[in-house]
């Protein structure tokens, strides 16, 4: 594929930018549902083959590209459609919303993701929600019209959607319930609780968890971990972002997810395998084959 987007993340503050070594391979191989392999980092920075090529020598045997706006979605589309590793997610994400809509572009916006679904290696929309975290009231707006029009768009599609929801759960929650949440749902790096997890599950939506799961000040994510159906559980990097314990603070890629998904068994006090197997079962339910 030809890079026509790629963004770097800067790393300063971070003291190893070195990607951390390969892990043990996975027994039961499983997939990274969400991560964004447009954004390069580390040291070193690795290119897309080079991100598949590590994961898959670890028992990852794809990944879902999700994106944030028009460019990340066009490279999604095209990583997707140059290597059968990758399935790709379209998206104005919810902090960007605010951004498209101030220059009057929201409407073209949306107009571009629908587009870019109706391609055959697009099996999600995704990531789109609320955040109120980085956006402010005067932004809500603009992010709950993208949310809905995204909604929309993975009806009409008849594929997946990936939230994105941060500091809004009880929003996020109102607005799946009044417009009707589609048939696969996944909260993406899920930031809710064991009360939470139960409305979810309860809803038919999946659970996705990210490194984050393994952070010393994450009890709420390992408390949601317990109560969530072995049907309704997923497992992400978001890469390069939320690496996990014990390599917190260094890049993150798709090869790292053995690290999490052993520790989530570890928390369910149940084999690797059992749980990598509910997991490759589930994502390949919600996106289909990758080849």
């Amino acid at each position: 594929m030809t890079d026509t987007y790629i963004r770097e993340r800067s790393g300063a503050g971070r003291k190893d930018l070195r990607y951390p070594a390969a892990p043990e391979p996975l027994t039961v191989p499983v997939y990274d549902n969400h991560a964004h392999l447009e954004i390069l980092d580390g040291d070193e920075p690795l290119s897309l083959t080079e991100q598949l090529d590590r994961a898959e020598a670890v028992g990852i045997l794809g990944v879902v590209q999700a994106s944030g706006d028009i460019e990340s979605s066009r490279w999604a589309v095209d990583a997707a459609a140059s290597d059968p590793r990758v399935l790709a997610a379209v998206a104005i994400h919810p902090n960007d919303a605010p951004v498209y809509a101030e220059a009057g572009q929201l409407d073209e916006a949306i107009d571009v993701i629908d587009e870019l679904a109706a391609h055959p290696r697009t099996r999600a929309i995704g990531e789109t929600g609320l955040d109120f975290f980085r956006t402010g009231p005067e932004g809500h707006t603009a992010q709950f019209e993208a949310f809905e029009a995204h909604i929309a768009l993975a009806k009409k599609h008849d594929i997946a959607m990936q939230i994105h929801d941060r500091d809004a759960h009880d929003e996020v929650l109102e607005t799946l319930t009044r417009v009707g949440a589609p048939d696969k749902t996944v909260f993406h790096c899920f930031s809710g609780g064991d009360a939470m997890a139960r409305v979810c599950a309860d809803a038919g939506y999946y659970l996705s968890f990210a490194g984050n799961v393994t952070f010393k000040n994450a009890q709420n994510l390992r408390d949601a971990l317990q109560v969530v159906p072995l049907d309704r559980i997923l497992v992400e990097t978001d890469a390069p972002f939320l690496t996990p314990v014990p390599l917190r603070g260094r890049p993150n890629a798709p090869y790292l997810i053995p690290h999490t998904l052993r520790f989530m068994a570890s928390e369910l006090d149940m084999p690797v395998d059992e749980l990598a197997s509910h997991i490759a079962e589930n994502t390949l339910l919600v996106y289909g084959p990758f080849a």
